[in-house]
């Protein structure tokens, strides 16, 4: 293998790079100037020829050109080692169909400084904390090797704990060093069920049971029995969320059951391709809502440009994955963080300073960097964002501090589906268990028990194990073949979808599993990986974004991958449902099976969680406001982001693409940000159409 290295364009804004110098300059007087542009390494088994080469400097010409490149000290920023990011992913498919010959691509920066002395590495590395997200990147001081970008570790299989001979204690330091957030009743029913079948675990079927059993999954404690000031509740928190719908169930046709819920809706136009002539037009169709909205907060703490990414990304996946196929229409944003602390910009309300966790970004970092991420997702994807809020709040109450540090990341949004897709069916036995969309990789392992774990607890290199990253475009690709078998509509050849998140593909087959009451075989090499290096574990439970889970039959197999081919969108056929009720994973490789546990063990019945709590009636203290100057309140009220004025979160996306928005955020002649409610047509003609609109006081 060779790897080749080629000038890019210029990576900074000249506004960017001038902030950034006033920060270089606070810690190091002797840098007069600074310029960054892209570097391309290009992976090869052989050297490119020299048309080869051409082709590849026209490929990697973008974005603005860069100026004379200065002499002087320099620091490489590269993907974090043994990490490919959504720009290799993407440059490299395109480098394919191209017919370049290369293994891939990858990119990194390249900042130059122009000092009026010598800065030594250990200088310029004080700088490193300015120029990188340390959980993403990695800050080299010289050009990075061919061995240290694309490295590739060699494969090895399971690990199998010892639970027959060291007993219990072999799990609690499993659910430790893994992060599993596995309580002590969970870890003593994995012995128990381990022993009855007399075998040891595998590190596979530990990490798989720590995400289909987290509370981002199963919502243990939303579930558990509350004793309040003495007085057993009549009713757990889910119940009383659930009680909405309870009492009011008119027109709801699915919640609480799937990816996200569905209610009655018009009878719209639908432009669609006719499936038989491939020709588009209108088609009069009943087309339901669909609603959704979940949290991606512990990942956009940790890294807030891909956490709110695949944030806004996962959720335009549960609305895709709705009942047999979905289509996902419009979407909303919403961040909660403590004081922002802007520098140089004090403000009265953040008068004490608090400290926070060395890996969880400061809330000023979180909202510079997490709303373009998803602002970047819905925007690639194509889906318009049409609503949302940004609040902030950190206020001590009786001696402690409540706030924001580990934030909200809320995503949300509307689709449509259609009558007939609103239920998933139940899969025969021979069924295709199918992967649609990206490759694994080796991220977001253990995000569903991490986002389970408090934000104190844990090490940081778990904590970067569970940040994901995002790719909208192979998102679009998946989205347009779910859209064409709904276009079938009584044909449609997907039995049941699942978006693959928290857990990967541990926690997805085990769910379109036991929709079904079924088994399932499952051939883990049949599962496309980007790394080969990678143990049975990280295939089976990485979170690789942007795919789907899918059950297909197999006499509608060749009518599915044809339109996957047509929308060059990659599948794999990893498996199929069986009659016993096992979820068996054989590895090929190795001639074992990491997973062979019953669907009962791992959906199995566990002891309800039971939480005590005491109500607390809080005293303020008395509010003097004499002495406040009236203009001075106003000014204040003015500049308290939950007031102010929310246009830049607004201008960062796309409000129109798809055609159907009729009423965005900004209202009138003015474009003045104050609209209280996102409305969406059905379709191009006609008068019906989706009103979203959200509330939020969450430190009430």
């Amino acid at each position: 293998m060779t790897m080749l290295s080629l000038i890019g364009p210029a990576a900074e804004t000249d506004f960017r790079l001038s902030k950034l110098l006033q920060q270089l300059r606070l810690r190091s007087n002797a840098i007069q100037d600074v310029s960054v542009n892209f570097v391309h390494f290009v992976h090869s088994i052989d050297h490119p020829s020299d048309s080869d080469i051409d082709l590849l400097k026209a490929l990697l010409t973008y974005g603005r050109k860069a100026g004379p490149i200065p002499k002087g000290s320099a620091l490489y920023v590269v993907p974090r080692l043994g990490t490919i990011t959504p720009w290799a992913s993407k440059a490299t498919n395109i480098a394919h169909i191209c017919g370049l010959p290369v293994h891939r691509l990858e990119r990194g920066r390249c900042y130059r400084f122009d000092t009026q002395e010598r800065l030594g590495p250990a200088d310029l590395l004080e700088l490193a904390p300015l120029l990188h997200d340390r959980m993403t990147e990695t800050v080299l001081s010289e050009a990075p090797s061919e061995t240290q970008l694309f490295i590739e570790h060699q494969a090895r299989s399971f690990d199998s704990i010892d639970l027959s001979g060291r007993g219990v204690s072999s799990l609690e330091e499993v659910n430790s060093n893994l992060g599993l957030a596995l309580s002590e009743d969970e870890i003593t029913y994995l012995a128990q069920q381990f022993k009855a079948i007399k075998r040891n675990p595998t590190d596979v079927e530990l990490m798989m049971f720590g995400q289909v059993n987290s509370e981002h999954c199963r919502h243990k404690i939303f579930n558990a029995n509350w004793i309040v000031d003495g007085k057993v509740t009549n009713k757990s928190l889910f119940q009383m969320i659930k009680n909405t719908h309870a009492c009011a169930p008119e027109g709801v046709l699915s919640a609480y059951k799937d990816n996200a819920a569905v209610v009655e809706g018009p009878i719209g136009q639908w432009f669609i391709a006719d499936p038989e002539s491939a020709l588009y037009g209108y088609r009069n169709e009943l087309l339901h809502l669909v609603m959704k909205v979940e949290t991606h907060n512990h990942p956009t703490a940790i890294s807030p440009f891909p956490g709110a990414a695949t944030g806004s990304g996962g959720e335009i996946r549960d609305e895709g994955a709705t009942g047999r196929g979905a289509k996902p229409k419009a979407g909303l944003i919403g961040f909660t963080v403590s004081h922002l602390e802007i520098p140089d910009f004090f403000q009265p309300w953040e008068a004490e300073k608090v400290g926070r966790p060395g890996r969880i970004s400061s809330p000023l970092n979180i909202m510079l960097d997490g709303p373009i991420g998803a602002a970047q997702f819905n925007n690639e994807f194509g889906r318009p964002n049409l609503a949302g809020y940004f609040r902030t709040y950190l206020f001590e109450v009786e001696d402690v501090w409540r706030g924001y540090h580990k934030p909200i990341m809320i995503a949300g949004g509307v689709g449509n589906i259609l009558d007939t897709h609103v239920e998933k069916e139940v899969a025969d036995v021979g069924t295709k268990l199918i992967v649609l969309g990206g490759p694994s990789m080796l991220i977001g392992l253990g995000g569903g028990a991490a986002s389970s774990k408090g934000s104190g607890s844990g090490e940081e290199d778990l904590d970067f194990a569970s940040v994901q990253r995002g790719n909208p475009e192979i998102q679009r690709r998946a989205q347009e073949v779910i859209e064409s078998c709904m276009a079938l509509a009584d044909q449609n050849p997907i039995t049941s979808i699942h978006d693959v998140g928290a857990g990967g593909l541990s926690n997805a087959v085990p769910e379109i599993v036991e929709q079904s009451h079924r088994g399932a075989l499952i051939r883990l090499r049949e599962i496309p990986s980007d790394e080969s290096g990678m143990t049975p574990m990280e295939i089976w439970c990485n979170e690789a974004q942007e795919r789907y889970m899918l059950a297909v039959p197999t006499k509608k197999l060749s009518a599915f991958e044809a339109i996957c081919k047509r929308e060059r969108c990659p599948y794999a056929i990893i498996g199929e449902l069986t009659e016993a009720r096992k979820l068996e994973v054989t590895d090929a490789k190795y001639g074992n099976s990491p997973v062979s546990i019953s669907m009962d063990m791992l959906f199995g019945s566990q002891p309800k969680l039971t939480r005590s709590a005491k109500s607390k009636r809080l005293q303020p203290d008395a509010w003097n406001h004499q002495e406040i100057a009236l203009e001075s309140a106003v000014e204040r009220v003015l500049k308290f982001p939950a007031v102010a004025d929310k246009s830049f979160l607004i201008h960062i996306g796309d409000r129109t693409v798809g055609g159907m928005t009729a009423r965005d955020q900004l209202v009138g002649p003015w474009q003045v940000p104050v609209s209280d409610v996102a409305v969406t047509t059905s379709g191009f003609a006609g008068y019906t159409g989706e009103a979203m609109a959200m509330g939020e006081r969450t430190p009430i």
